[in-house]
């Protein structure tokens, strides 16, 4: 009786329980404080992003919004825009000089990449092999990637390739008379491309990344059963290597369709046409030349969003055929 007494006392003296739903527990000691945590550490990362995107919002969305309306409108720079709706668009396509654009543009895009992409995969498959200065040769046949897009190498490559210049008196002497390269309107646009192809360093440091992660235990096996050389590249290297092959496809052709620095230098600054018989006549350069000489800018912006749909369209269908070809790992799960 008495020990009965005593145990109802001290659950009265108890300091009483929160109260809580049925079936839920009770709020840990940190929990309040690990939220308050949660949100400081949320709020500092938009914070960090604040500057980002108000760059996003003025330097880029900003502006593409504006080229967007000006390619309704007919605009000089020094006038008012004056609204015209489609027509910008409907000369566009009735401009012989654009056509021609658009086809050296096409032509330097289907050539110029897949040369540069197969320079940068041969190479790369030479350098993915153990060797004596290899540490060289990587960097030398990076360096052209980082100075090939300049001013300065556009003007020795067109010093290189001019009439009477070292290329053309190379070729004299093998009984192969051409002139200049650059003044021949069936030579200028190679030149630009060989320009292209020569800057095939960034492509190769990405391909020999991806060749660094194909298994050893794959070309063992396959020289097992006695597969010869192309063989083990078709069938291993290349699916194995397919994501990174499409990577710098993809990042390639959208570089090409927008050359400009390297055909302006070749073809000189100084002309109003875009090389002998527009050669060279890149998408670029015409669109440079209707706006900033012309003073054309809204058909200049209407030439620019029709470029961004054409990329946009050949992104898009990369995207879509790259499950024929384009082999992930977790696919072969």
């Amino acid at each position: 009786m008495t020990r009965t007494t005593t145990r109802a006392a001290e659950r009265s003296a108890a300091p009483p329980r929160p109260e809580t739903r049925k079936g839920a527990a009770p709020d840990a000691p940190g929990a309040a404080a690990g939220r308050r945590s949660g949100r400081r550490e949320t709020l500092a990362g938009y914070l960090f992003l604040t500057p980002w995107c108000i760059g996003i919002l003025l330097l880029t969305l900003g502006p593409m919004l504006v080229s967007l309306y000006l390619a309704f409108t007919d605009y000089t720079l020094f006038d008012s825009p004056r609204w015209v709706g489609f027509k910008n668009f409907q000369e566009m396509f009735e401009d012989d000089r654009w056509w021609t654009s658009v086809e050296v543009t096409l032509k330097y895009v289907l050539i110029g990449t897949p040369l540069k992409l197969l320079a940068a995969l041969g190479v790369a498959l030479l350098l993915v092999k153990p060797r004596k200065g290899q540490g060289f040769y990587r960097s030398a046949f990076y360096a052209p990637s980082l100075i090939g897009a300049s001013v300065s190498i556009g003007i020795v490559w067109r010093a290189i390739f001019n009439d009477d210049a070292i290329v053309d008196k190379s070729m004299s002497l093998f009984g192969w008379d051409v002139g200049g390269w650059i003044g021949d309107p069936d030579w200028a646009l190679p030149t630009l491309i060989t320009l292209t192809v020569w800057q095939f360093g960034a492509p190769m440091v990405i391909f020999l990344a991806g060749l660094k992660q194909v298994p050893r235990e794959l070309y063992e096996a396959a020289e097992m059963d006695g597969a010869g050389a192309w063989r083990r590249f078709r069938s291993i290297t290349l699916p194995m290597i397919s994501p990174v092959l499409f990577f710098n496809l993809l990042l390639e052709l959208i570089h090409s369709f927008q050359v400009f620095t390297s055909a302006v230098v070749l073809a000189g600054s100084g002309t109003n046409t875009g090389g002998p018989g527009d050669s060279l006549l890149v998408y670029g350069w015409y669109l440079y030349e209707q706006g900033f000489r012309n003073l054309r800018m809204g058909y200049a912006a209407a030439m620019a969003w029709m470029l961004m749909l054409g990329i946009g369209l050949v992104t898009a269908v990369l995207f879509k055929t790259q499950r024929g070809w384009v082999h992930y790992e977790e696919d072969a799960r």
